[in-house]
């Protein structure tokens, strides 16, 4: 059979992921590409194939640089020459199961990865679709044992070129399964064997699941599991995981050097994206558990080692790197066992619980692996609990029960509604990747990445204090002689990432709605707006913190230190550090959602659905404090600094925005209050900026500030289509 014309082509749609990356028309080259080696045994045909894509001419730069420079051409880099490039696919062709596996439906309220089918045999049925989950094949050799091996053991094969120092670790992370099976039955449902060089199957091909380790030059971490699924029955016939070496090396990499990632005026606001887009949208089945918790090793390591805690090449580094390393192995066979995030299992434990290594040795620090746990840091002279999550939570025992318990098929479809039906119980709450983007902007405060603990606010909070006490051990600890000046601009940025962070929990609180996947009958509703007082108390968190004051207030000296290292720089220009132009992109994209239509819209809907008695935070409240806070000089008599000018100019903005240029389909509350705030504004700054003690530029910036509140106010509206 002649394979190359299916085999050699771009199946997987590269030319279309490559358009989107690199935006240079690298095509696939069919003549030049070729097979590599092929295998075959009775049980499948192995192809190894090398695709060649490439483009006749690099495009030149143009004349007039597009407004977004991420719409110019990107090359390919790092290879001999930018105009082509090899990619290298496995392809494996085996025969499906005789007898199709037992299927198991679905369930809305536990996170399994599903294969949607169509059944079109019932004329009665008015929604043919069904859903069934992804597992593996689990049978008891025993049925009648309360514990039994199974017939075939889920085996994991690790792959020869995992480093030996790390083999224990990553066998640890897999078998940590083990305990959710025994729980249902099942002996030794998860085996872990180690290729030799002796050994001739590849890991690539699908009768061998895999852990394989890779290494690269990229200054980041990536962790996957994909899985191979049998269309008629959900079953899971192959599952591979790739880890890079940046789980090991990066965390102690970034305590000691500059990781070059610039953020200044434009890379501030483009790092600040979360509080205006509540999370980057995910696909339901990708895991991107990559740079965001290598940050956050850098940033606990870096905190550490300032505190003399550590060194980061010490036992006790090498320890919190271990940890890791078995925590995003749990999570990847998490994902290969057929488990979804869960981005709300991280709100079970209240954070002072997490103090106690033996409470969250025992029960872990939230509730599922699957989530994307916050580092549990404690604050200076306070007591340390576990850092990162060590063994499986309360959901992941729960999620492995409804997909692997085994149940007679008859009593199958009640066995199931019962379990499912304990989806209330607090220690099984559940949220996954769509939530994280719930109305478009993140709605849900309880739904994150990173965050820690039953009061999300309260681990923001935290995190911020952490960050500032980073930021002030930064200035004592200055630079040793002959030491570059990388390392204090890479903890500047990584205390900058972690404020970032916390201020976009803060954010999601005012407006949002809390969201859970309940069916009927259990007493709670689908949609809760926030309560009132916690509104009330983000909104104060985010005025008092982004503002109030001067943003970071680095001492100069630090500041005019604050260089990225020469050689890791490499041939770009250095990048001027300003820690106030990322500070104002924080408060950019505050001001972006808080005087958002999306927020807007849920705060003056939120009334419709709250029961009689409970209060709503109105409209006009969170734009007055916004307002009184952004201009609180104006009431002060202080002078206007800089910083502070820059700040009032965004709301400004913002606020003639609104009453020139409204959106057709904006609040018409918000419009009103708007046009309201600037005439109340309007008034201040007339009496105001004639007061003594007020600089030339304050006078000057009071004096255009009025100017425009003034013409904004008088012209016609225009509005968008």
């Amino acid at each position: 059979i002649e394979l190359n014309g299916l085999l050699l082509a771009d199946i997987p749609g590269l030319t279309t992921q490559f358009d989107a990356a690199y935006r240079t028309g690298y095509a696939l080259d069919a003549r030049n590409s070729f097979f590599e080696r092929v295998r075959a045994t009775p049980e499948l045909v192995a192809l190894s194939s090398k695709l060649l894509f490439s483009v006749p001419k690099l495009p030149a730069p143009p004349v007039t640089p597009p407004p977004t420079p991420a719409a110019l051409p990107a090359p390919v880099k790092d290879t001999p020459d930018a105009r082509s490039f090899f990619v290298g696919l496995y392809t494996t062709l085996t025969q499906l199961p005789d007898v199709p596996m037992h299927a198991r439906a679905a369930d809305g309220r536990i996170g399994h990865f599903n294969v949607r089918q169509w059944d079109f045999s019932d004329e009665q049925d008015d929604n043919p679709r069904r859903y069934v989950i992804d597992r593996w094949r689990l049978e008891k050799k025993d049925p009648s044992a309360a514990l039994s091996e199974p017939r075939q053991p889920i085996v994991f094969w690790l792959d020869k070129n995992i480093p030996l120092q790390y083999r224990d670790t990553v066998r640890a992370g897999v078998l940590e399964w083990n305990k959710a099976f025994e729980r249902i039955g099942f002996k030794d449902a998860i085996v872990v064997k180690q290729q030799t060089d002796s050994d001739s199957f590849d890991t690539d091909d699908t009768r061998h699941a895999s852990i394989r380790w890779v290494v690269d030059h990229s200054e980041g971490a990536l962790g996957v599991g994909p899985s191979v699924v049998d269309p008629r029955s959900g079953e899971i016939l192959d599952a591979d995981i790739g880890i890079t070496h940046g789980w090991t090396r990066l965390p102690r990499y970034l305590t000691r050097y500059q990781f070059p990632r610039p953020m200044g005026t434009g890379a501030a606001a483009d790092g600040a994206r979360w509080i205006t887009q509540g999370g980057e949208p995910a696909s339901a089945d990708y895991c991107n558990y990559g740079d965001d918790a290598i940050a956050e090793a850098g940033f606990a390591l870096d905190l550490l080692a300032l505190r003399g805690e550590i060194a980061p090449d010490g036992p006790e580094a090498d320890a919190i790197v271990k940890a890791t390393l078995k925590d995003v192995i749990t999570h990847e066979v998490g994902h290969t066992l057929g488990l979804r995030h869960n981005f709300r299992a991280s709100t079970i434990y209240p954070l002072a619980k997490l103090d106690d290594p033996s409470f969250t040795h025992a029960n872990g620090l939230g509730g599922s692996v699957m989530d994307y746990n916050g580092w549990n840091i404690a604050l200076d002279n306070e007591k340390q609990g576990e850092y990162v999550m060590s063994t499986l939570g309360p959901y992941d025992y729960w999620a492995i029960e409804y997909a692997y318990k085994e149940i007679p098929p008859a009593q199958e479809k009640a066995a199931l509604a019962a379990i499912a039906a304990r989806s209330t119980q607090p220690e099984l709450a559940y949220a996954t990747d769509e939530e994280i983007s719930g109305d478009g902007d993140g709605m849900d405060p309880t739904v994150n990445q990173r965050d820690l603990g039953s009061d999300p606010l309260a681990y923001a909070e935290r995190r911020v204090q952490l960050s500032r006490e980073l930021l002030a051990r930064l200035e004592k600890r200055g630079v040793k002689p002959g030491e570059s000046y990388g390392v204090l601009a890479q903890s500047f940025r990584s205390a900058a990432r972690q404020v970032e962070a916390s201020l976009a929990f803060a954010a999601k609180y005012v407006g949002g709605v809390k969201y859970v996947r309940d069916y009927g009958g259990t007493g709670r509703l689908p949609y809760t707006p926030v309560p009132a007082a916690e509104q009330r108390r983000a909104l104060k968190m985010l005025t008092d913190t982004l503002f109030t004051g001067d943003g970071f207030a680095l001492p100069p000296d630090l500041v005019a230190k604050l260089a990225p290292d020469a050689l890791e720089r490499g041939y770009t220009p250095p990048d001027d550090v300003q820690p106030g132009e990322v500070w104002l992109g924080l408060q950019r994209a505050a001001l972006d959602r808080l005087m958002s239509d999306k927020v807007a819209n849920r705060i003056t809907q939120a009334p419709s659905k709250l029961a009689a008695g409970n209060s709503a935070i109105s409209l006009a409240e969170v734009y007055e404090r916004v307002q009184s806070a952004v201009w609180a000089e104006l009431k002060t008599g202080r002078d206007i600094s800089a910083p502070r000018r820059a700040l009032q100019r965004e709301h400004l903005r913002r606020l003639t925005a609104s009453l020139v240029r409204p959106s057709a389909q904006g609040n018409a509350d918000a419009r009103a209050l708007n046009r309201m705030g600037a005439r109340e504004l309007l008034a201040q700054i007339r009496s105001s900026e004639k007061r003594a003690g007020l600089s030339r530029e304050a006078r000057a910036h009071l004096a255009e500030s009025a100017a425009l509140l003034e013409e904004a106010l008088k012209a016609p509206l225009v509005r968008a289509s």
